[in-house]
């Protein structure tokens, strides 16, 4: 793809694997909307990438704010062609099933469930008109079914478990529209949110989400979870 064919918005995309994902996309040619709660970070992360991203200020748990941001980014760019939602949090404290703490479970499904879906919703349409689309949702395998072993980080694995769920259900949705809707686990990576110890790096940890969102047209991948570019069971 030559510069500016097609446009992607990476949400969470001001550090981290949303940084590297963005950086990846920006190096196959696509324009980069670099999306943060921050505005200041997000022209942070613009400088580090170059002329190809666009700062995006954009906060996933305000309909509000992302109804305005999306409308921003088509003004910017035309459309949106490739979502990655990256954007997530992992508040979870020491406490396991049957204990729970409501605000940090409520605040978890609000970024990574209602955040992702939020976003799906504003930009996802835009796409089904275009005849072209792909949407990678940034999961974890601590949210597959069959791979669910304890009961550690229980709001963030139900999160995802949810955000698989939808998933599942925007791909079958959006069968035969031209949008490809996949989920990616990245592996425990380092990040804020990985901590400093995590056995790889940002490179690899991005490496699956670009790939997915960078699907070729006439690919027919959808409605799957992927890990190091293999399937994963739900």
């Amino acid at each position: 793809m030559r510069h500016g064919d097609r446009t992607a918005l990476v949400t969470g995309g001001a550090r981290g694997i949303g940084l590297e994902i963005a950086r990846q996309l920006a190096d196959r040619g696509l324009r980069v909307l670099v999306g943060a709660r921050g505005a200041a970070a997000a022209e942070e992360a613009c400088r580090a990438l170059g002329p190809a991203a666009l700062p995006l200020a954009l906060d996933v748990t305000s309909a509000a704010s992302v109804r305005e941001a999306v409308g921003s980014a088509r003004e910017l760019t035309g459309g949106i062609d490739v979502l990655v939602n990256n954007a997530g949090v992992s508040l979870d404290g020491p406490l396991r099933p049957p204990y729970f703490d409501e605000d940090v479970l409520r605040e978890t499904l609000d970024t990574n469930l209602a955040g992702a879906w939020r976003v799906a919703e504003a930009v996802v349409p835009g796409m089904v008109e275009a005849g072209y689309g792909r949407v990678v949702n940034l999961t974890s395998s601590y949210g597959s079914l069959s791979l669910m072993d304890s009961g550690r980080h229980p709001a963030y694995r139900v999160s995802k478990t949810a955000l698989n769920a939808l998933t599942r259900m925007l791909a079958a949705e959006l069968a035969g529209t031209g949008v490809l809707v996949n989920a990616a686990d990245p592996g425990w990576t380092r990040s804020g949110m990985g901590g400093p110890s995590a056995p790889r790096g940002p490179a690899e940890g991005a490496d699956t989400p670009v790939w997915l969102a960078t699907l070729p047209e006439g690919d027919g991948t959808t409605g799957g979870l992927f890990a190091d570019r293999r399937p994963l069971p739900w």
